[in-house]
């Protein structure tokens, strides 16, 4: 079933520009997915007591219009498939006309938190979401190539700032990592991010970026060089 929330931009979510960055629009996706398990009471405290979480293994976001402070806006979101471990959700933007500015796959795996592993999906969380059709899209694969050749950028450090209710970085917290070291006037059209595994407190990030054309690979490593999530930008060509 679908589940959307309507919203103002606020001035606290908006950069220079007037306009929400990508990463916001991620924290608005976030919200709306996390509001609708809570209120149909599949939220953080009942997964909890079952040892069970939905963790985000990946994004693909449309944007072909960014909202603007003080904007009307409504979020929507909704499970569209399930299999086996993963669940499968598309969410969307629209301004007060109804018009679609900004949409997204994501891909989710359950996991139970005890063994760190995927487990297997319960009838009772499916029949809780159900499921809409998907929007109409060119979906994108769900892992993104690694690019061999890129350049080093110099290493961060993970602080409290980041850390979420799972005590690693939250998914939108990579973006806005991503998102420092794309050029000044490049605006995304398409993001897609593969999230590998999880960054915690005081862990170090070691950016490694490659720039092609239109569009900019940002790999966000550990010390060996293993990525913690890979981000794509695309401009509009």
């Amino acid at each position: 079933m679908e589940y959307r929330i309507k919203q103002r931009v606020r001035y606290s979510e908006v950069g220079a520009n007037e306009q929400v960055s990508i990463s916001q629009i991620i924290k608005y996706f976030q919200d709306c997915s996390t509001f609708q398990s809570e209120d149909i009471g599949h939220g953080l405290h009942f997964l909890e007591k079952r040892h069970r979480a939905w963790l985000l293994l990946s994004w693909q976001i449309i944007v072909d219009r960014y909202p603007c402070f003080g904007e009307e806006i409504s979020v929507g979101t909704w499970a569209y498939d399930w299999k086996k471990i993963y669940g499968y959700r598309n969410f969307d933007i629209q301004d007060k006309h109804g018009t679609r500015i900004a949409y997204a796959n994501s891909i989710w795996v359950y996991t139970d938190t005890e063994t760190l592993g995927p487990a297997e999906l319960d009838e009772d969380e499916i029949k809780a979401y159900g499921h809409n059709d998907r929007i109409p899209m060119k979906y994108a694969p769900r892992k993104i190539r690694a690019p061999k050749e890129f350049i080093e950028q110099e290493p961060f450090m993970i602080t409290k700032m980041h850390i979420d209710t799972n005590h690693h970085v939250n998914n939108a917290q990579y973006v806005a990592f991503a998102e420092e070291f794309l050029p000044e006037q490049f605006q995304i059209h398409q993001i897609r991010a593969e999230y590998k595994h999880s960054a915690v407190l005081h862990d170090m990030i070691f950016p490694r970026i490659t720039t092609d054309s239109h569009c900019h690979t940002i790999q966000l490593c550990n010390e060996q060089g293993v990525p913690y999530v890979i981000v794509e930008a695309k401009e509009k060509e």
